[in-house]
């Protein structure tokens, strides 16, 4: 998931009183301990301190297996999704997700992960497209019913105005997940207005939503608003090559599109 990060401080209260320092999205520190000891305090810096996906995946199950009770489990869990999301290892995603939404079924960020991760990985033909994408659409609008009322964290230290644009970041990725699941439905116009509903919630617009708003104009068979949204994506700063490739793709299919329907 790509998150709108800002610096956060996080206090872990062990018996050296350890203090921890990592700039991270709010909802993926690690809550703030009470009594907890040394050891616990240093596998959480582990985890927050492992410089790859598998080094913190690897981190998350050494803290859980030696710290069974710890109170960092969920958020340790959902960076371990997340981790596993960077890898492009979908079912170990949903995994680790699905294990902090069996401790806490509001967990906002474990619900847009599955939905997204579901939704994104069902194809027309499954079998089981429409329980899986029901699914999906269930946990996007129930975190799309929680953020609103989200509160911030005890241990984030944040402007209520950094907190509103992280809860905003959220409200995207939500309406990015249903925009998925439309478009395996065929539903392109409705997709396109989940895509925009999310860029529009954006303080910077996500590369890759843009792509797909386009993609999903096109399909809908509209090229002058998919050229309108891939010129909006190449004309962002300092874009990465991958994502001007794609942007020039889309491009060029409303083109023809619109050649075609002359």
């Amino acid at each position: 998931m790509i998150k709108k990060l800002f610096q956060v401080i996080l206090a872990v209260a062990a018996t050296l009183a350890l203090a921890l320092a990592q700039q991270k999205a709010p909802q993926q520190q690690a809550p703030k301990g009470k009594g907890i000891s040394k050891k616990e305090a240093e596998a959480i810096n582990k985890v927050i301190n492992a410089k790859t996906p598998d080094e913190r995946i690897a981190a998350v199950e050494e803290l859980i297996t030696n710290f069974a009770d710890t109170e960092s489990k969920n958020w340790a869990l959902q960076t371990a999704a997340e981790a596993a999301e960077q890898k492009n290892d979908y079912a170990k995603a949903i995994f680790y997700a699905k294990r902090v939404l069996e401790n806490d079924s509001k967990y906002i960020d474990s619900l847009i992960l599955v939905a997204r991760e579901t939704a994104a990985h069902t194809r027309e033909n499954d079998l089981d497209k429409d329980d899986k994408l029901a699914e999906a659409d269930k946990d996007a609008k129930m975190a799309l019913e929680l953020i609103p009322e989200e509160a911030k964290p005890a241990n984030i230290k944040a402007t209520d105005a950094q907190w509103d644009a992280f809860k905003k970041d959220e409200t995207a990725q939500a309406h990015v997940a249903l925009g998925l699941g439309l478009v395996v439905r065929k539903k392109f116009d409705d997709a396109a207005k989940e895509y925009q509903m999310a860029i529009d919630n954006e303080a910077q617009p996500d590369p890759t939503h843009l792509i797909r708003l386009a993609d999903a104009y096109n399909k809908a068979g509209k090229p002058d608003d998919a050229i309108a949204a891939a010129n909006k994506l190449l004309a962002m700063p300092g874009l990465p090559d991958q994502y001007k490739k794609f942007g020039d793709q889309e491009k060029a299919d409303a083109e023809k599109l619109k050649a075609g329907k002359k």
